[in-house]
């Protein structure tokens, strides 16, 4: 119910909002700023983006919990489509979604609201397991291609002398 209201209501506000602000400053200054949030906003969603990115696999990486790199990775993402998007209410959305204090009130507002059953990383949510004289243990599986067949009675050409 509530996507559909926002399916309704968001291309209405932003009807309303070209409609007033285009009779403000003109149209081709409301163009033209659409066309630079979008272009900033692409800059900046790429930016933080391959930042996010980095705080992801240096949690991988030490075993720490990636939710909040993952999270938002997740709301940059959803900015970046808003930014894209032609509008006014959607630009000041995902602009505020680049904001790292907006992103971080929104994962401690979802994450007070969500409960995580259990959370692990690897096996067992263990470090890979060693042997006693260190080395790592690595599991695996094989199939023998070698095929117990007698030597052909006549050597092949590549063997020949």
């Amino acid at each position: 119910m509530w996507l559909l209201i926002a399916f309704i209501a968001v291309p209405m506000i932003e009807i309303a909002l070209f409609i007033q602000v285009g009779g403000l400053i003109g149209i081709w200054w409301t163009l033209l700023i659409v066309l630079i949030t979008a272009v900033a906003g692409s800059y900046l969603v790429r930016d933080q983006g391959l930042r996010e990115i980095s705080k992801l696999q240096r949690s991988f990486s030490e075993l720490d919990d990636p939710t909040e790199p993952l999270a938002n990775g997740a709301m940059i993402l959803f900015a970046g489509a808003l930014l894209l998007t032609p509008g006014f209410f959607t630009d000041i959305v995902g602009l505020s979604l680049l904001v790292p204090a907006v992103r971080r009130a929104a994962f401690q507002w979802a994450r007070a609201r969500i409960k995580v059953q259990s959370f692990t990383m690897g096996e067992h949510g263990q470090h890979p397991r060693q042997r006693p004289n260190g080395d790592r243990v690595i599991d695996g599986d094989f199939e023998d291609v070698t095929q117990n067949k007698t030597p052909p009675d006549t050597p092949s050409e590549w063997t020949r002398h």
